[in-house]
């Protein structure tokens, strides 16, 4: 949250600045902190609260994001993001899970959100805004990897949870980048509370009619409750919005809210909606605390979030400094 000014309180400056064209992504923050922009003041501010997160103890650290950016070359620093230990919990939706054994298995392809979609189609390309995916490397990859490679993993218990089940899906991963192998090699479990809305979980409905076993949602939200409760403290780093963002800050309500809170949305509170719906709106529903460090980053997630991991990572080297 950017402090309110009181009366009596010391004003900082709002410093012009020079860019040099050999300018680091490190050096930016900095820039950034000193022009104090319209949207870049948030960007270091949430840099600054993730920080403290991360680096107090007995914090537990949830990441919650939204299938799209999966398709993206961001899922790499997701991944990143795991195997660095910043994150003890993800929340995510079944596109995430689709295009993580998509991208392991087959290739995305760079295009342009103004491609004619008829045209597409009739080569047999899906578009995800500028993203291109030839429909035999998503769909068809999917169940053949649940048909060919998990079919052995599923017949070995009659009941499943998503966290579990997704651990051995990772197993199964041989791709450094890939999202699920990170969280397998660390366990950390993966929430997905929306599991059958997407390719992956609509191969696991087919399986299940053919083997003896079965999903249990109720698992995995006794495992996340068991999180919750069991945590000193909460703080979570929000990408999008949707079923993920809800789940996050809906199971931290039951402990009081989240005592640190970064959203990245490029979506407006003006509708209602969850997706828009502010960070201080939470406060009202006991999903954020009243005192919690809290923030909103206005931007597209894989343009702010490549900033944002440097601006963490320079703030926690800061910090470990100044101890």
């Amino acid at each position: 949250m950017l402090p309110v000014l009181l009366l009596g309180e010391k004003l900082e400056e709002v410093i012009d600045v020079f860019i040099d064209e050999d300018l680091s992504v490190k050096e930016l923050i900095d820039i950034y902190e000193k022009t104090h922009g319209f949207t870049s003041a948030y960007l270091v501010q949430g840099c600054k609260i993730l920080a403290e997160m991360v680096s107090k103890g007995g914090v537990t650290k949830f990441l919650a994001f939204t299938g799209n950016i999966v398709s993206t070359g961001v899922r790499g620093l997701i991944a990143q993001m795991i195997n660095d230990g910043l994150f003890d919990v993800v929340i995510t939706t079944c596109g995430a899970i689709d295009h993580d054994i998509a991208k392991s298995l087959s290739k995305y392809y760079r295009g342009v959100f103004e491609a004619n979609d008829i045209e597409l189609r009739r080569k047999g390309i899906h578009r995800l805004g500028n993203i291109f995916i030839p429909i035999e490397n998503y769909g068809k990859v999917i169940e053949d990897f649940v048909k060919e490679r998990l079919v052995s993993v599923l017949k070995s218990r009659s009941e499943w949870s998503v966290y579990e089940l997704l651990w051995e899906v990772g197993a199964l991963i041989n791709d450094e980048k890939s999202i699920l192998r990170a969280a397998y090699k660390h366990k950390i479990p993966i929430f997905v509370p929306g599991i059958v809305d997407g390719a992956f979980g609509t191969q696991l409905f087919i399986q299940s009619q053919f083997l003896n076993f079965k999903i249990n949602l109720f698992k995995d939200m006794s495992k996340l409750s068991d999180i919750v409760f069991a945590s000193r403290e909460t703080g979570a780093l929000i990408i999008g919005g949707g079923i993920s963002k809800h789940h996050a800050i809906w199971w931290n309500q039951f402990k009081g809210g989240l005592d640190y809170a970064v959203y990245i949305t490029t979506a407006v509170e003006w509708d209602g909606s969850l997706s828009g719906a502010h960070v201080r709106e939470a406060i009202s529903w006991g999903k954020v605390k009243e005192g919690a460090k809290r923030c909103v980053i206005y931007g597209e997630a894989t343009l702010i979030l490549p900033l944002l991991y440097v601006g963490l990572k320079k703030y926690l080297k800061e910090v470990s400094r100044s101890n």
